[in-house]
């Protein structure tokens, strides 16, 4: 794996804390990638999801689309976001990469951190928008922003679409998986780790489509029912950090301890909180069938390695839920309008191409789909760089 292009480390005059910065390469100039907020954040962290923007980028490449891969990047803060010091700490930094937004970073929210409060404290900061390095490659800017503005403002059922989007594409993976398996959707037990933007959408996209959720975790611990729950109403009750108030529970809802979700008797796991979240002790009390990794880098490599060994799929993350970033895209660029099913339905068809994709070339190489997934890229990255030059 070669380095990264740039990579830095700041730290905080005020509080002593650090952010970090890397960016992994290039395209036409500008590179793509979220800002996470977490205590406990490292460079390492942030570099390996640095490669795995490029990586979502490249696997979204259409040579006949409007919409052009940018180069992986992604930036870090070593905070807990609930601290009081927080967002003083969030516009310093952005202050501090300022240069390198204007130029060629475009991010937006990730762990931890909501647009709202991204677009807030970048207007603090003295920057036009978090993602201004993009507008040049734009043939109208007016347009192209006036479109993501409109998207943005879209809600289906009081949710926003930016914040159904991505759940919508890690929904549609499972399908996808469930499909090529001829497994049928009724009776299709599925856990969720994390009720925030991602894994309550995918819960909700879930659950239409006739799977049955029968576990979720949050900050407090796990509920469950064999019979499934009433993910509506569980949404409905959550809190801004994806927290749900008990007092929504339904007689037959179980709490139980936080990590419980891993061993509740289902078909699917959907890692859709924190990285990290799988290792090589708890992977043994796992029954699933299949991981859907919703949030970035929730199994470690060991542990994917132990769970592919006694039969269980791991979709990677840098397909399954690489479906917010490409919808930025694909509006700013033209390839959709502000409209929640032309979004939804674009949606759908990506990533089911990609995760047919990738499970036809993991079975025709006789690799895990995660190795599948990095062969692909392989194979579209030099044909990028040819055509769009490695750095411009």
């Amino acid at each position: 794996m070669t380095a990264p292009l740039m990579s830095l480390t700041w730290t905080d005059h005020v509080t002593g804390r650090q952010g970090f910065l890397v960016v992994d390469r290039l395209v036409r100039g500008v590179s793509s990638g979220g800002l996470r907020m977490r205590p406990g954040c490292t460079l390492d962290e942030v570099a390996g999801l640095a490669r795995g923007m490029t990586m979502k980028e490249a696997l979204h490449y259409d040579p006949e689309g409007r919409y052009v891969p940018l180069g992986g990047a992604k930036g870090g803060i070593d905070c807990d976001p609930q601290d009081p010091m927080a967002y003083g700490l969030l516009v310093r930094y952005l202050r501090a990469v300022r240069p390198y937004i204007e130029s060629f970073w475009t991010t937006g929210e990730d762990l931890g951190l909501t647009q709202d409060l991204v677009d807030r404290a970048v207007a603090e900061a003295g920057l036009v928008s978090s993602i201004q390095a993009v507008y040049p490659l734009l043939d109208d800017e007016a347009a192209a922003r006036r479109r993501l503005a409109d998207a943005f403002a879209v809600e289906v059922d009081g949710i926003g679409l930016d914040e159904l989007v991505g759940g919508c594409g890690v929904a549609e993976s499972v399908l996808a998986a469930l499909d090529r398996a001829d497994v049928p959707y009724a009776g299709t037990r599925v856990a969720v780790q994390g009720l925030g933007t991602m894994g309550g959408a995918t819960a909700r996209f879930l659950t239409r489509a006739g799977l049955t959720v029968v576990a979720v975790a949050d900050l407090k611990g796990t509920i469950a029912n064999p019979a499934g729950l009433d993910v509506d109403a569980l949404l409905a009750a959550r809190d801004g950090y994806g927290a749900v108030d008990r007092s929504a529970l339904r007689a037959g809802d179980l709490e139980l301890p936080g990590d419980d979700w891993l061993s509740v008797e289902a078909e699917v796991l959907v890692p859709a909180a924190v990285s990290y979240a799988i290792d090589t002790t708890n992977q043994q009390r796992i029954g699933a069938r299949w991981i859907v990794e919703a949030a970035n880098m929730p199994v470690l490599p060991e542990a994917e390695e132990l769970l592919s060994a006694r039969g269980v799929v791991v979709l990677p993350d840098v397909v399954v839920n690489s479906g917010t970033n490409a919808w930025w895209w694909w509006t700013l660029f033209g390839d959709i309008g502000a409209d929640a099913e032309e979004a939804f339905a674009h949606t759908r068809r990506s990533m089911r191409a990609l995760i047919d994709l990738m499970l036809a070339r993991a079975e025709a190489d006789g690799t895990t789909p995660r190795a599948a997934a990095h062969a692909i890229v392989a194979d579209r990255l030099p044909v990028i760089a040819e055509r769009f030059g490695w750095y411009r």
